[in-house]
């Protein structure tokens, strides 16, 4: 028979050589449950009540964050309260690909930081009970103050991000923030306006870095197009409004056809056709971002872990900056300065891992507020931990992003089908890598996305999310 989705994610994706899974997938809106961990005897030190001589292992994506975070000060910080706990820890570039048979064969690590372009696709997971529910954690004291509980410590919209059909599943610990990223350098010893309001100053300041032969002014990870498809979709909600990334997240009819969508993808394949730095098609993130290093390209869109990911290979005075997105049309619904501020780096507990509560307990110290700061200060990006930035000197990245995201203020805009329909994510990136280098019309592109919704809305196998 053939196999949709969600049970290839069960079998043939997963299925170790030793033996299959159940031939058919749980049907849609249900989840096979885990039988809930014990507690031990619970302390101030340890409200979990976690086994202090049970091990537990951690699986981290070794991306731009790298993992000393996690040797450097997460795992001290932990060891405070339980210096008897063995960790096991790995890094991998693969997280889909290392864990899938794990998931498969039940013996899962404890816990999982799902990040990079191989994650696991978490809508599956939430839908098939693989993810253990942290509302517990949430309920439980913080690690800094027995009187303040650990929802309290973080920001509302990782709360939200999180769960899956009112269950926090998922904890993101960074707050994401993007932007159109240069050198301040490059910038002010050319003149170049760094600001650009207007989608035609936008426009004559690629046309003037272009002219000046210095270097291309734009480029992205052509490898990856999620880098492009970014800016677009924050551009569609900044031209239409919030509504617009939630009929997409919603699988409403046409939503791919939405004016503001159709404008964002004109006006950004117009950059494509014009202005991108010749090869960037064969090229990957790391790749583009060290082109910009070398001063070969002048901007470039991405998050704000850009910094910290290029730190071995930015030459001195580069001085990374950040600038919003600028107006497209005159009467865009939301304001200069809107940004796409999403937390992210997620990490979820897996259900039926072997010490799912001694996981949590790891991520209850992670939201320490020593833990948190520490980690601003390691890697230069914001934490979802309130005030974890409060006294620090920043980098001028981070120095640049925090400012455009205060700025900001509620002005902010967020997607969530990555997380729910990762084949829409999939989709999405091959689509955008095509618009961008002239293998698709505007058309063909939106009526390519409208297909995928429409074939993801009426396949009964994969679960349907809503946002409100």
């Amino acid at each position: 028979m053939s196999l949709s989705r969600r049970e290839l994610l069960r079998s043939a994706v997963l299925i170790p050589a030793a033996g299959a899974l159940a031939a058919c997938a749980t049907p849609a809106g249900t989840a096979p449950s885990a039988s809930a961990p014990a507690a031990g005897v619970k302390s101030a030190a340890n409200p979990l009540g976690i086994a202090e001589d049970k091990p537990f292992e951690l699986v981290i994506f070794d991306g731009g964050l790298g993992d000393k975070y996690f040797t450097d000060i997460h795992q001290p910080v932990f060891a405070k309260n339980h210096a008897k706990v063995q960790i096991k820890h790995t890094a991998t570039k693969e997280i889909a690909k290392t864990l899938q048979p794990r998931f498969a064969a039940g013996n899962p690590p404890e816990i999982v930081h799902n990040s990079g372009a191989n994650a696991m696709d978490l809508g599956a997971l939430a839908q098939d009970g693989q993810m253990f529910d942290l509302t517990p954690l949430l309920d439980a004291p913080s690690w800094d103050d027995p009187k303040v509980k650990v929802r309290d410590t973080i920001s509302a919209a990782a709360l939200e991000v999180g769960s899956f059909d009112g269950k926090f599943s998922v904890l993101p610990y960074t707050q994401g923030v993007y932007g159109i990223w240069y050198s301040r350098k490059v910038f002010e010893e050319n003149g170049w306006q760094a600001d650009p309001k207007t989608w035609d100053e936008f426009v004559a300041l690629c046309e003037t870095i272009k002219k000046s032969g210095k270097m291309a002014p734009f480029t992205y990870a052509g490898k990856h197009p999620q880098y492009m498809y970014e800016p677009m979709l924050t551009h569609a909600a900044k031209i239409g409004g919030i509504e617009v990334l939630k009929n997409i997240d919603n699988l409403a009819d046409g939503a791919w056809t939405q004016e503001a969508v159709i404008a964002s993808a004109t006006g950004w394949a117009e950059v494509g056709a014009k202005y991108l730095m010749q090869g960037t098609a064969g090229l990957d993130h790391v790749q583009t971002q060290t082109a910009q290093n070398k001063y070969k390209v002048a901007m470039l869109p991405c998050g704000v872990w850009l910094e910290n990911e290029q730190k071995s290979s930015t030459p001195e005075g580069f001085d990374y900056a950040v600038f919003p997105l600028p107006d497209m049309t005159g009467s865009d619904a939301m304001p200069y300065g809107t940004v796409h501020a999403k937390p992210g780096e997620n990490f979820f507990i897996s259900a039926k891992s072997a010490n799912p509560l001694g996981g949590a307990e790891f991520l209850r110290a992670m939201l320490a507020k020593e833990a948190a700061s520490k980690f601003v200060q390691m890697v230069n990006v914001p934490s979802v931990v309130k005030g974890a930035t409060d006294g620090l000197q920043l980098t001028p990245g981070l120095t640049s992003a925090t400012k455009m995201l205060s700025a900001a203020g509620d002005n902010t805009t967020f997607y969530r089908f990555r997380e729910w329909y990762l084949p829409m994510h999939d989709e999405l990136a091959a689509a955008t890598g095509q618009l961008m280098n002239g293998k698709l019309t505007v058309a063909q592109w939106s009526e390519r996305m409208n297909k995928k919704a429409a074939d993801l809305k009426s396949d009964s196998s994969v679960k349907k999310y809503s946002r409100a």
